[in-house]
């Protein structure tokens, strides 16, 4: 393998500048094709005469169209016989026509992403259950590395991992987001919001506060909904009235809810947990409007 060139203190410098320059040309070009003001054929004519654009992969271009996540984008390439490592200036002809054909045809109405989250014995649970029978609504399955309740199903009610098969999903950027909680892991696989999203449903994702942050840094059009109890005494009641958990859990909930109530702040819409259907018609207005 040939030796990297050596090079003086002063041109390192000149080399991390021009790599800097290069960064910010390519994430302005990138918002602009996120919010529409450039579309991917005028990006392309750029990067014929642009070595600096020319140098992206596409991959990361096509992840910057709205609506495109990460298995739409994998799908489309395949179609296209476009290598994942692919830049642009690497294109062939065939494969840029089918490309440009593909992201000319009229777009599917994509869904909205709900994500619901709030403190522990709020009603997430039975908001999510209650939605399950919305006909134009996909509640995700979440996976998670704690063990199955005594009537809980497997792929139903979760997805249940080994901590070995949560490490893999990790690792391979399996999930849209990943959370510890009370000593157990949860997560949401992302192919199946996005395939669901991309079939026009809207999709209610039930998770923790962690979650829910990092799937609006991920997807910053996510709709995140912070859950309240009525009242804090409210709160207590349901979770003294939990049987499945100890004593201990339930005061180690108890200490928590007091710390995740404070977060209602960083989501975009608040509800009150009076009454379950009055949350799941609050949560279709937000998905229609």
């Amino acid at each position: 393998m040939a030796q990297p060139p050596i090079m003086s203190a002063q041109e390192r410098l000149r080399a991390l500048e021009a790599a800097k320059v290069a960064r910010q040309e390519r994430s302005a070009l990138k918002a602009r094709v996120r919010d529409g003001s450039l579309t991917f054929s005028a990006l392309i004519d750029i990067a014929a005469s642009n070595p600096v654009i020319a140098k992206m992969r596409v991959v990361e271009l096509l992840e910057s169209i709205p609506g495109y996540g990460k298995v739409r984008v994998q799908t489309l390439m395949d179609k296209c016989a476009i290598s994942p490592t692919r830049r642009i200036q690497g294109l062939g002809k065939l494969q840029m026509k089918a490309l440009l054909a593909e992201l000319s045809q009229p777009q599917a109405h994509r869904g909205k992403l709900l994500v619901l989250s709030g403190p522990g014995g709020v009603g997430k649970s039975s908001v999510a259950k209650a939605l399950q029978r919305v006909p134009e609504f996909w509640v995700s399955v979440s996976a998670t590395t704690r063990a199955p309740r005594f009537n809980e199903i497997d792929g139903v009610d979760y997805l249940f991992y080994s901590n070995e098969e949560f490490d893999l999903g990790i690792e391979s950027d399996l999930f849209l987001e990943w959370a510890a909680f009370a000593g157990n892991r949860y997560g949401t696989p992302a192919a199946a919001v996005n395939e669901k999203l991309d079939q026009g449903l809207n999709v209610l994702l039930e998770i923790e506060i962690d979650g829910a942050k990092q799937v609006k840094a991920k997807l910053p059009a996510a709709h995140l909904v912070f859950l309240e109890p009525p009242s804090w005494e409210e709160l207590v009641s349901r979770l003294e009235g939990r049987g499945t958990d100890s004593p201990e859990r339930r005061a180690t909930r108890l200490a928590l809810a007091q710390e995740e109530l404070a977060a209602a702040s960083f989501f975009d819409t608040v509800l009150i947990n009076d009454r379950v259907e009055d949350v799941v018609a609050s949560l279709i207005r937000l998905a229609t409007s």
